[in-house]
């Protein structure tokens, strides 16, 4: 991934396809995605990369769109060192954006028009908010399709409200409320009232042309796409995240599902069975402390058919009798790793018949990263340094050796029950909402 003067991007149509490849001759125009966050939120600090189920706030929007294969170019515009590390960690190209528009005061349409001042190759920018993280790709596709098959200039995302509005009054005034949008005579049942369309916030798809000469988001010939209730999430301040994350945890986009989501989990002992503490007696043995929770957990993936290997390093090496000892407890075969895992793991997963994606992987430093990047599913203990969080696709709540594995045992066959009940998402049917 690049990063360029205030710019930044990635793309995804199937495959990687740099800008400058794309040629109006064979009738394409480059639809980049773009994600605006700014380092200095004040409602919650860092906002954007903050962990929601797991995952950094910004993962979850880049997810769905680098997934959607709709995107020639997905980029993050940001002005903070963190914010940039994430985002290419998730597969977005940055727009490292001028002070000019880094202000409180700067508004996201002075933003997106100087990423389209600096990307020229861009016909069609679709701004995703961060702030919206139960998006999926199907969301994307059929919005977009709107400007590329139906010939809108401008699209953007509503949802359905059922309620009534009054018209504030201040403090001291003489004036009396009344409705905007209610008959108190003829007050209807939700069943026998259509509701209002409101802006959710989650996307705002438009052509640069509509963008630099009209100097608008939502003009010429525009659009709106419903999004059902449960995928409009907004986040903005503190309270709204714990809302948040049990709403993702039930509706947000994991990952393009497969048949079988895991049939092989690698755990580290040291820093995720363990928490990397080795308790010496006075006569010289050797032990370590291992949560019940953990063990239970590894007994929940084996009884679904998820063989589990547990690992030791040689930079960190746990004695022979206390691997004896987890055999006995866990039926789990231990297995000694250099300082670069991969190394041998890669082997074993190949004589096993199985392939990376097949594969969860459970670590907590620095030589873990290799395969944290390439498993299928991945976690580190929420006590991990930052080298090891940014490479995995799962931060847990737990810290090493309190449950950490637990967690993450319980993220696996959640998505392993998705992927059974995986079924195609449709648009709204007007008829039986």
């Amino acid at each position: 991934m690049k990063t360029v003067g205030p710019p930044e991007g990635a793309g995804q149509t199937g495959e990687l396809l740099p800008a400058q490849k794309l040629s109006k001759a064979d009738g394409k125009r480059h639809i980049a995605a773009l994600i605006l966050a700014r380092g200095g939120s004040k409602g919650i600090p860092l906002k954007n990369i903050k962990m929601l189920a797991g995952v950094p706030l910004l993962g979850w929007v880049l997810r769905a769109a680098v997934d959607s294969g709709m995107f020639q170019s997905v980029w993050v515009s940001t002005d903070h060192d963190e914010i940039e590390k994430v985002a290419k960690a998730w597969g977005a190209q940055v727009h490292r954006r001028s002070p000019e528009v880094s202000k409180d005061s700067s508004s996201s349409l002075e933003t997106i028009q100087e990423f389209s001042r600096l990307t020229p190759e861009v016909d069609v920018i679709c701004h995703l908010q961060a702030t919206s993280p139960c998006l999926h790709p199907f969301h994307l596709k059929e919005a977009l399709e709107m400007i590329t098959e139906q010939g809108y200039d401008s699209v953007f995302s509503v949802v359905r409200r059922h309620q009534f509005r009054w018209k504030e009054i201040k403090q001291g005034s003489e004036e009396k409320t009344f409705p905007f949008n209610l008959i108190p005579a003829a007050r209807p049942r939700r069943q026998d009232w259509d509701g209002e369309l409101c802006e959710n916030g989650s996307f705002y798809f438009t052509t640069t042309e509509m963008l630099l000469k009209e100097q608008i988001t939502q003009g010429g010939k525009v659009a709106y796409y419903e999004m059902l209730p449960e995928y409009s999430v907004d986040i903005d301040v503190d309270i709204d995240w714990p809302v948040a994350e049990q709403r993702v945890l039930r509706f947000g986009y994991f990952g393009a599902p497969s048949p079988e989501v895991v049939r092989l989990m690698f755990c580290n002992i040291s820093g995720c069975l363990t928490g990397g503490h080795i308790f010496m007696s006075v006569s010289g043995e050797e032990m370590v402390s291992i949560n019940i929770r953990d063990t239970r957990a590894i007994r929940m993936l084996q009884k679904e058919d998820i063989e589990v290997i547990l690992l030791t390093s040689d930079l960190d090496p746990v004695a022979k009798l206390l691997t004896d000892r987890l055999t006995e407890r866990t039926g789990c075969q231990v297995v000694q790793v250099g300082d670069e895992p991969l190394d041998l793991l890669r082997k074993m997963v190949e004589e096993k018949k199985l392939q990376w994606k097949d594969v969860a992987y459970m670590g907590s430093d620095q030589q873990d990263v290799s395969c944290l990047n390439l498993a299928g599913m991945s976690a580190v203990p929420g006590d991990a340094p930052n080298v090891a969080i940014n490479a995995s696709k799962y931060t847990c709540r737990k810290m090493g050796g309190t449950g950490a594995l637990r967690e993450f045992a319980e993220h696996i066959l959640l998505q392993k029950e998705k992927a059974k009940s995986h079924r195609e998402q449709h648009r709204i049917d007007r008829i039986n909402f």
